[in-house]
């Protein structure tokens, strides 16, 4: 790999680290899909910034979890699906007064909260008691 591809992808996906964060408290922005863009992108060009993103303690489980097809954990969705439709109901009744943005909004808060729900739900309990009785 050259090194002018190297460091495109290790600031393409601080980019978007620093996107994905900022989507935690913005809700039209996604914070998963930018947070496992950025794995990629540190997977392929710096095994330091892969290995910081994946063991980070804010997001390392989070990110583990969902690659590897565990899910996400209720409480998770829960606080997200709740701030998700605070700050989109306050954003389109507070601020926007044309009909058809307030649509668009409601359009987006539903359909993010339909894809959070379809994601499998983590249960860290029946894991533990699947390890279980397998000893």
């Amino acid at each position: 790999m050259t090194c002018l591809k190297r460091n495109l992808l290790i600031v393409a996906g601080s980019v978007c680290v620093a996107l994905g964060l900022i989507g935690v408290v913005v809700p039209v922005l996604p914070t998963t899909p930018l947070l496992l863009l950025a794995a990629v992108c540190y997977s392929r060009s710096s095994q330091r910034f892969y290995n910081w993103l994946m063991t980070n303690r804010l997001f390392g489980q989070y990110l583990r979890n969902y690659r590897e097809g565990r899910g996400i954990p209720l409480i998770h969705k829960i606080c997200t699906i709740a701030l998700l439709w605070l700050t989109i109901g306050l954003s389109a009744w507070r601020f926007m007064s044309q009909w058809w943005l307030r649509l668009i909004l409601l359009g987006v808060a539903v359909g993010v909260t339909w894809h959070l729900l379809s994601i499998k739900t983590y249960r860290p309990e029946v894991e533990k008691a699947d390890l279980s009785v397998e000893c």
